[in-house]
């Protein structure tokens, strides 16, 4: 198993090797604040978009992540961003995570799409045997979306971060090991057919 940036076709979204050309697209997606209300820091200007961008590509290149810009096929834009990351070859396991949509396009087909490509080519090209999630304890919308793709809660690490307010946040880790895959896959299948909403 070894990720490298690949570009992730679907019928609604793109997943693309994230890169330094993104940054106007997805300063403008980024711009609402309530975006980050569950991050440990904010990325709402070009500035600390920027900084994003830069992290993302710098954990690229020391090997822990393979970051995505989320493409809307309609218009060819970038409207948000995801990653592998955590990455660890020898027990074949990746995090899926650093997700976020502008709010056009939360709650539509767009992230049940993108999870669907990223679970598929981590499971069938890497040979995954487990792709995780993690999301702050008080985020009920990004857990019942975890819940909706088919992701098993496992737990809580309390006291996990220190996010940008001061608060410190317990984080919800939720996973898919391949076993569960060819079930999840077809779920996921069926919503997209139907434009089923994820998040």
């Amino acid at each position: 198993m070894d990720p490298k940036p690949v570009t992730l076709e679907g019928r609604f979204v793109r997943m693309e090797p994230l890169t330094a050309a993104h940054l106007a697209d997805l300063s403008d997606a980024g711009s609402d604040p309530e975006i980050w209300r569950w991050y440990t820091t904010p990325h709402d200007t070009p500035e600390t978009m920027a900084a994003f961008i830069q992290t993302a590509l710098k954990l690229q290149t020391e090997g822990s992540a393979v970051p995505f810009a989320t493409i809307d096929r309609a218009s060819g834009r970038a409207v948000g961003s995801t990653r592998f990351g955590n990455i660890y070859r020898p027990d074949r396991r990746v995090e899926i995570g650093w997700t976020w949509l502008s709010p056009n396009f939360q709650r539509t087909v767009a992230n049940t799409e993108a999870k669907y490509l990223m679970l598929r080519h981590a499971f069938e090209k890497l040979g995954c045997l487990r792709v995780e999630f993690k999301t702050d304890s008080l985020n009920t919308k990004s857990r019942n979306a975890l819940l909706r793709i088919g992701a098993v809660e496992e737990g809580t690490f309390r006291n996990h971060m220190v996010s940008w307010t001061g608060r410190i946040r317990h984080s919800v880790y939720f996973s898919i090991i391949d076993s569960e895959w060819p079930k999840v896959k077809t779920e996921l299948e069926a919503k997209l057919a139907r434009g089923d909403q994820a998040a």
